[in-house]
């Protein structure tokens, strides 16, 4: 049986150390990337919605909210019971304060914790874009 000298366990321990401080710093790194891109995402994703509201029909709003679901429903994305019952709040009150304040509660509950709300956030507003474009697409 081999023992280690105290100046090997020193260095051992001086290697993991630096090998935890380089994870820490990348995990750091990533972790605000995914802020900044997320902070963005939900910049523009406020501006989409303002105009939506603002310009559109309440039937249309209604019209894109039921496609919404419909989409995040053939994602397999059956956990957002609560999305469907504050949209379906939100149509009872009809106007363009009440969109936004729906949008605001929502994207809070979301991103509030974990990577399950982090991945369901993506998955929510890749399937808001891929409803938009199908219900606005872009003019030639």
């Amino acid at each position: 049986m081999l023992l280690m000298t105290s100046e090997e366990k020193s260095n051992e321990w001086d290697s993991i150390w630096q090998e935890y401080s380089k994870s820490l710093g990348n995990w750091k790194t990533v972790f605000e990337q995914i802020q900044n891109a997320t902070n963005d995402m939900q910049t523009k994703f406020n501006e989409v919605w303002e105009k939506a509201s603002k310009e559109s029909s309440v039937d249309t709003m209604k019209l894109f909210g039921e496609n919404w679901q419909k989409s995040l429903s053939d994602a397999g994305m059956k956990s957002f019971k609560e999305f469907g019952e504050a949209w379906q709040k939100s149509l009872n009150e009809t106007n363009a304060s009440t969109f936004k304040q729906f949008a605001e509660n929502w994207q809070k509950s979301l991103n509030s914790s974990g990577m399950e709300h982090m991945k369901a956030y993506g998955e929510m507003m890749k399937t808001f874009a891929e409803t938009w474009n199908n219900m606005w697409p872009k003019l030639k």
